[in-house]
């Protein structure tokens, strides 16, 4: 079995590298975000990466709907002997804020960087924070936000 912190640094850094790479910025800001394609892409990215590291009884969907950007629908049935317990929601978007000026020089909002253990780029703390880091101690999602998503 693999520790958390080595799945942390082999499977969720790696795709969070690449999920900087694209430029999937919100409609709001990019009008032909269906044309462009950014979005799809990291929809794509995030399921394929899903359907690699999948939770036991989980049913994955990308729903389209026309104008729309399409979303990630993930259920898992409640553990055996918790069914009553009730539903839980997570949610997360999956494009991004514009770039904004200021960055150092050879630096950029596509152009992830690890530097002394941390990940910057664009989207790379909002994507990896939304219960995506496991607390190292417990294997429990952690409630506090993390300065970074990488150690």
């Amino acid at each position: 079995m693999t520790s958390i912190p080595q799945f942390w640094d082999s499977a969720i850094v790696p795709t969070l590298v690449d999920y900087i790479r694209i430029p999937a910025k919100s409609p709001h800001f990019d009008k032909d975000w269906a044309k462009n394609g950014h979005i799809e892409a990291t929809v794509t990215l995030a399921a394929e990466w899903c359907r690699k590291h999948p939770v036991e009884g989980m049913q994955l969907e990308i729903v389209r709907l026309p104008k729309r950007t399409p979303v990630l629908f993930i259920e898992v049935p409640a553990a055996k002997g918790a069914e009553k317990a009730g539903t839980v929601l997570f949610y997360g978007r999956l494009d991004k804020q514009p770039e904004m000026s200021g960055r150092a020089e050879g630096t950029g909002p596509w152009i992830p960087l690890i530097r002394d253990g941390r990940l910057y780029g664009r989207g790379g703390r909002t994507t990896a924070t939304r219960c995506s880091r496991p607390s190292r101690r417990s294997g429990r999602c952690s409630r506090k936000r993390s300065p970074t998503p990488a150690r």
